[in-house]
This record gives structure tokens, sequence and C-alpha cells, in this order.
């Protein structure tokens, strides 16, 4: 219908990533009406066998249709997908107690009594399931269900399936879908507005990228990285850690003096130029900054938050996380334990399945 109007969009599966003129189009998905659907019926009827006859029809007998089931979706699109899939996945972790009665109260805007003598019916529950690597959560309200996931790696897509109109005292005839619509769409808008998040993951997930991405001076220059596996890197925040401590800054041979031993290097082998790279870096990462008219540096308070935290998980969880891992000279630590039998209840589900491991 948007290609026959002349809307240019793009398409992602059966819905929009972007669109020319989204009001014009919204105007036409609200055009499905009861009686639009309702007139397919006599054109389907000419066609397959029934049992009325000329008669019958003349009588006033009939074929009526039924909302066996419906389904509503809202779509958003995400302007930085793969952020939004860090943010999908946090939602999913904070809000697993989304089934429980009260909460589902809340999404479908109905009272649910569960210490009654005559209960509200129905399984109340949250479910993550995934698909490849792609993870849903799932959530039931009497034979109605709501499903949130990351569609396409591009948006994230809420639906609200109605398996029984009268889950809510709605009729089952074509004439109630108007009435269903504003339950379903509600239901949907309801679901994100209840929806909470014990912090924001894409910040976490900007901070690392800026580090660890190459970034541009103000003139045009590129300004190398700082990979948080680098032995450098670590020794260079472990020394702003030190420096912060400095009422007056540090200077460039500051630096040399700290750097050298945490590298394991005599400090006489670091040249000026060497040290004038590492400042540089340091500070178009936003991690230090220059006293003004002076060749001394400080440590923000961004640089400082990065430093202590980065240092902190890199010798306290990474090494000897990975140190418990990987020494099997040694008896069997917790995680080597968990992990062998992770893997051998998956090869044999892999083997009752009939799978390759």
């Amino acid at each position: 219908m948007a290609a026959r109007a002349g809307i240019g969009f793009t398409a992602l599966d059966n819905g929009f990533v972007a669109c020319e003129d989204p009001r014009r189009l919204q105007r036409i998905c609200d055009r499905l009406s009861p009686e639009k659907i309702d007139a397919l019926l006599p054109k389907w009827l000419r066609r397959l066998p029934h049992p009325f006859t000329a008669a019958d029809r003349a009588a006033g007998y009939r074929y009526d249709i039924s909302i066996l089931q419906a389904e509503f979706s809202l779509t958003q699109v995400l302007d930085r997908p793969a952020t939004g899939r860090i943010f999908f996945e946090q939602v999913i972790r904070d809000n697993l107690d989304l089934g429980r009665p009260d909460r589902v109260g809340l999404v479908f805007d109905r009272r649910i009594l569960t210490r009654r003598k005559r209960p509200t019916p129905g399984r109340f529950r949250t479910r993550v399931l995934t698909a490849g690597v792609t993870p849903s959560l799932h959530i039931d309200y009497k034979t109605t269900k709501v499903k949130q996931y990351h569609k396409l790696d591009q948006a994230l897509r809420t639906e609200t399936t109605i398996n029984d109109s009268r889950d809510f005292s709605i009729g089952k005839r074509l004439c109630n879908l108007p009435a269903l619509r504003e339950v379903g769409f509600h239901a949907n808008r309801r679901l994100l507005a209840v929806q909470r998040l014990s912090h924001d993951p894409t910040i976490g997930a900007d901070a690392i990228d800026a580090l660890t991405s190459p970034t541009t001076s103000p003139t045009g220059a590129r300004i190398p990285a700082l990979p948080l596996d680098s032995a450098r890197t670590q020794a260079l925040l472990a020394a702003l850690v030190i420096f912060r401590l400095l009422p007056d800054g540090f200077r460039n041979r500051d630096l040399r003096a700290h750097l050298a031993p945490l590298l394991g290097v005599p400090a006489e082998t670091m040249t000026a130029g060497q040290l004038s790279y590492h400042l540089r870096r340091l500070r178009h990462h936003g991690l230090i900054e220059r006293l003004a008219g002076t060749h001394r540096y400080t440590v923000t308070d961004h640089g400082l938050h990065l430093a202590l935290f980065l240092t902190r998980v890199h010798t306290r969880l990474l090494r000897p996380g990975l140190s418990d891992l990987l020494d099997h000279a040694a008896l069997p630590t917790p995680i080597q334990r968990h992990l062998t039998r992770f893997t051998a209840a998956v090869n044999e589900y892999a083997r009752e399945q009939k799978l390759a491991v």
C-alpha cells in the first residue's frame, strides 16, 4: 500500500525501518477496519464450497467472521542497533519479575486476584527464550501472550497476541476489533512504561568504545586507541591513580619514573617522544588535561574513575580468573569444576539429540 501510494520506505521484514512520510503511512495502516475485512468474506464464499443455498442466503443465513487470534505490535527502530542489543539484554535481566501477578496487572491495567476463593485464572510467568543468539522476553496473562525481542538486530519489537478476546470481557465477533486493538496497543505501551533498568548499560558501552577506539584531534590528527588488554595501557592507567594524588599535577619526566617500572624497562630507555605520545593519547581520550600555560598535567575525574575501575578489573578479576580457569597443574578450581560439568551436560544433550558435538 505504501509503494502504491508513492511513499518511499525501507522494509524490515513485516515492518518499516524508515519512511518518508510516517504520518501518511500511519493513516494507511489505520484504514484496516472491520468493514474492510468483512468485505473479503463474500469474495471467498463465491469461490469456496459452503452449505448455504441461495434460499438460505436470501433468508438471512450467512457466515460471520470471528476473531480467533489477534496480534498487535509496536516496532521501535534503533539508531544504534549494536548498543540497542546491549540495552535490551539489560532490560531482560532487570525485568524477570514481569510475569508476577502484580506486575502483569500493571501491563494490562487489570486487577489480578490470587488470594480469593475464585482467583484470576491462568499461569502468570516470565520466560526468556533464545533463538540462535537473539533472546526474547515472554509474559503470559491468561491465554494472552506478550513477546519482546530485538528484531533483525535493528529494532525493539513488542508484540501482544490475544488468543481469547474474552480474557478482557470482549466478544469474538469482528465488530469488536477496535476494542481489541485498544487493549493490544495499550498493553504494548504499558509494558514499556512498567519496565525498569537498574542502570543504563549504553553509558558503559560508550565509555569502553571511546577508550579502545582511535579518535581524532581538533586539528584532524589520528589519535591511537588505548586497548584494555595492552600491558602499556594498564601501566598508564595505574600511573594515573598515583598522579591523582599530586596537587600540582605531573610532568613528562614524572611519567617516565612511574611508567618504566610498571613496564619492567629501564627509565633511561624511554625517550621524550615516547612519553609525549602516551600523554597525547591520554589527553585526547579525556583521561588527563594540561594546566594552562604549563607543561604539567592533571588527572580528570573521568580518568580517575576509569583508571581505578579498569586496573582493578584487570588485576583482581581477569588475571586470577583466567589463572583459575587455565591452570591444569594444580587441583581443580571451582570455576574449572563448574565449566567441566557444564561442558559434559552440553555434550550429553547433544548425544541424546543425535547432534554432532
